[in-house]
């Protein structure tokens, strides 16, 4: 193995998903760090979602959930992205990895500094370039969407999705209260605004907009009160639902990016 070549990237959500879309086929090995219920919405084209379904196609690549890190040479060697929910400090003293992408957007303080592997990136913002990463990856939508920052840190989120067809948070279906879900439409489903898509311990959750819905959380998923479990796309098409976004494909290549340059060095 090339040095420089394994990759653990923790998450691997939708934007997640597309960094390991974009270095999978650019000749990285790749393993992915999992919680053991993930929470994503854009589970069409999230790699987490071996996590539910055993194992999960994005875009043509394949990954398989894997319980135990010790199993994961197994599914590296037929050429497979194990999606492992095992403890990450188990996983790096197995596979041993030379970089680490913290792709979890989770907004919260960090658990690791720049020495954490010889190469570290994080995505998005609460996380300071040049302390606790080599580079971070700026990803609110605009100008400077994919660019790399060497000292300091992203742009702070606004909590308000990027606009499509005029529309922002009015895009997004929220949980109404704590409790468990019960899905009535599917990802790829067209739905009318005002339309009924899902359930939260019985309080129906209407579509603010017509459109396709693009993202739903799992239904197992236990939710609490405010948390994103739906995304409605105003343009229609249910193409969008199966394919990573114009967001994760440049961020995708502001993380290749970073990794070439500080292979370099």
């Amino acid at each position: 193995m090339t040095e420089g070549k394994r990759v653990l990237v923790r998450s691997g959500g939708d934007l997640a998903s597309a960094v390991v879309q974009k270095l999978y086929r650019c000749g990285f090995e790749i393993v992915i760090c999992e919680l053991e219920h993930p929470r994503m919405v854009r589970r069409t084209v999230s790699f987490s979602n071996a996590v539910y379904e055993g194992d999960f196609e994005v875009e043509g690549i394949r990954a398989v959930h894997v319980k135990d890190a010790k199993d994961i040479s197994l599914y590296l060697k037929q050429k497979l992205i194990p999606v492992v929910t095992d403890s990450e400090k188990k996983i790096i003293e197995v596979y041993k990895p030379d970089v680490f992408i913290d792709a979890t957007l989770s907004k919260k303080q960090v658990t690791y500094n720049k020495e954490y592997m010889s190469i570290v990136i994080g995505l998005g913002p609460e996380i300071v370039a040049g302390k606790d990463a080599d580079i971070v990856i700026e990803t609110c939508r605009g100008h400077d969407l994919g660019r790399l920052i060497f000292e300091g840190v992203a742009k702070p989120n606004t909590s308000i999705p990027g606009f499509i067809d005029g529309f922002a948070k009015e895009r997004v279906l929220r949980a109404p209260c704590d409790g468990k879900i019960e899905s009535l439409k599917k990802i790829g489903d067209m739905v009318d605004k005002d339309e009924i898509i899902l359930r939260v311990n019985e309080m129906p959750v209407r579509s603010q907009i017509s459109g396709v819905i693009r993202g739903l959380i799992h239904p197992s998923v236990v939710v609490t009160k405010g948390l994103k479990i739906g995304d409605v796309d105003p343009r229609g098409s249910s193409d969008y639902c199966f394919t990573i976004s114009d967001k994760g494909r440049n961020i995708a290549g502001g993380v290749l990016e970073a990794i070439l340059l500080l292979l370099r060095h």
